[in-house]
């Protein structure tokens, strides 16, 4: 597959998927003739960063899950993404484990009444930490785009936040919105 931009939309990474399908980010990989794989570095308990525990209606520094994974693209870094859940949906469970969930973390999450029907994105620009540009094998100057993402249940209570980082010359962003 070629190094150039990768168009992406939210949609599939926000929906359940059936039994037995490949997660989303392998499936739209593989649509367009790539390979879409995810190395999780850490999962467990942690203290929430300020802007994660203020997305979750938590306090700062609450205890909460992080999934750290390098998503790749044909065996090349492509985007970071820690996803964060509160402890009372994700302690004990595959969530809270270093290895892949079937299906995905949102199909499981589903699985387990937490169904998100509402999400909140916002795009940002900045430059990478030094951790950043070397895992995405980035120049000194290449700028990454940064999206954190909250998902909200029917209730409006939000139960998973993603921040994701990703070169931002190599990534494209298309939002789509029916009105009416």
């Amino acid at each position: 597959m070629s190094d150039s931009t990768w168009v992406s939309t939210s949609l599939p990474y926000l929906t359940a998927r059936e039994k037995g399908r490949p997660g989303a980010w392998a499936a739209e990989a593989e649509s367009r003739g790539g390979k879409g794989t995810q190395r999780i570095a850490y999962a467990g308990e942690t203290s929430a960063p300020e802007e994660v525990a203020a997305l979750l209606g938590l306090p700062t520094e609450a205890t909460v899950i992080v999934r750290r994974r390098v998503i790749e693209l044909d065996g090349r870094p492509c985007e970071l993404t820690d996803t964060y859940y509160p402890t009372h949906i994700a302690r004990g469970t595959r969530l809270a484990e270093a290895r892949k969930i079937p299906g995905g973390a949102v199909t499981f999450l589903a699985e387990h009444g937490h169904v998100g029907v509402r999400v909140r994105e916002d795009v940002t620009a900045r430059m990478p930490d030094a951790e950043e540009r070397e895992v995405l094998r980035l120049g000194p100057d290449e700028p990454v785009l940064r999206l954190s993402r909250v998902t909200l249940d029917g209730d409006d209570r939000p139960f998973q936040v993603d921040m994701m980082v990703m070169p931002a010359h190599r990534q494209r962003l298309r939002y789509e919105i029916r009105i009416g």
